[in-house]
């Protein structure tokens, strides 16, 4: 009976242990992977594969006067939820860091609007107003979809179940005055799981 005890005790001892929580800061530079879907990691690598290819091909790599873009972001064509925003921010930040171009804050239009407003609205000494109409138009369009293929392995019998996880970002670079598209790059992740058939 003794030994029944601490062998039940032992057991339960070590399924604790095994479902206790631990934490552990992660460097954001550093890989981490747990299964074959979108990672924070795949977003540095794809940001800087895209700023890198705007830079350094036309129209951008021979543009002398830093021309203004806008971003009007990168549609979500997976089945997961991903904020593409995340992307366009950090390239975005990636361009402006570069000095060779500058962007216009399409996010921010409707507060610089209630701001012109309230300078207009009598509360604000007329010399201190911004001047209305000085706004800078902006040349080129930068938009984009990200898309995504998973593709499971043949049902057969296995010990463990493969995955492919195919993602795909194409942006393009449209010349707002003529209609053009001027720049157009994809970027690729693809990426294998190999999951058992039994476990948590």
């Amino acid at each position: 009976m003794k030994k029944t005890l601490l062998l039940f005790c032992g057991l339960l001892l070590l399924l604790l242990a095994g479902c206790s929580v631990t934490t552990r800061e992660v460097a954001p530079d550093e890989k981490v992977i747990y299964d074959e879907g979108y990672h924070f990691s795949d977003k540095k690598a794809i940001v800087a594969d895209m700023a890198k290819s705007l830079l350094t091909k036309h129209p951008l790599v021979r543009s002398t006067d830093r021309p203004v873009l806008i971003v009007y972001g990168i549609a979500n064509r997976t089945s997961e939820h991903i904020s593409t925003s995340a992307i366009t921010d950090d390239i975005r930040q990636a361009l402006l860091e570069s000095g060779r171009v500058r962007m216009v804050n399409e996010t921010q239009r409707k507060n610089i609007e209630r701001e012109t407003s309230y300078q207009y609205g009598g509360s604000v000494a007329a010399e201190t107003r911004i001047l209305k109409a000085r706004q800078v138009g902006a040349r080129y369009m930068l938009s984009g979809t990200l898309r995504s293929i998973k593709k499971d392995q043949p049902r057969q019998f296995r010990l463990t179940k493969k995955t492919l996880m195919y993602y795909s970002l194409n942006l393009e670079l449209t010349d707002i005055q003529t209609g053009l598209i001027e720049w157009a790059d994809s970027t690729e992740v693809i990426r294998e799981a190999s999951k058992p058939f039994i476990g948590w």
